[in-house]
């Protein structure tokens, strides 16, 4: 037996990567069409520049990004998703599917929960 109990499983790697705070922001916006890093930082919306360039980063070093840079001046970056990120519109088609049916219910039950002044009740 390994002494890392998550060596390799591939639900814990793939929720480790996608909890990543704005992971999954950046894939649903990069699944509509490329975009430029001020263009994705607006899509985005509330992200940082600088946790936007580290999020881009480990994205491409995963080989879920693809940054491209063309040589004009200045120099402008495109970010586009690579086969691996755009197989992930299924999991966000998903989130979104359960969303809708879900959180609704989950919701009123979260108010329910608190009195009116935003105090649990027991």
């Amino acid at each position: 037996m390994r002494g890392d109990p998550h060596a390799f499983c591939p639900v814990y790697d793939s929720i480790d990567l996608l909890q990543e705070k704005w992971v999954l922001h950046i894939v649903r916006s990069l699944l509509e069409r490329p975009h430029g890093f001020n263009e994705l930082s607006r899509a985005v919306g509330g992200v940082n520049t600088s946790t936007l360039a580290a999020r881009l980063e480990q994205l491409e070093r995963l080989g879920i990004v693809l940054k491209t840079v063309e040589s004009v001046m200045p120099p402008k970056t495109r970010y586009e998703l690579t086969d691996s990120g755009v197989a992930l519109h299924g999991v966000v088609d998903a989130i979104e599917a359960w969303a809708r049916t879900h959180m609704p219910r989950c919701r009123e039950h979260a108010e329910g929960a608190t009195d009116g002044a935003g105090v649990a009740t027991a």
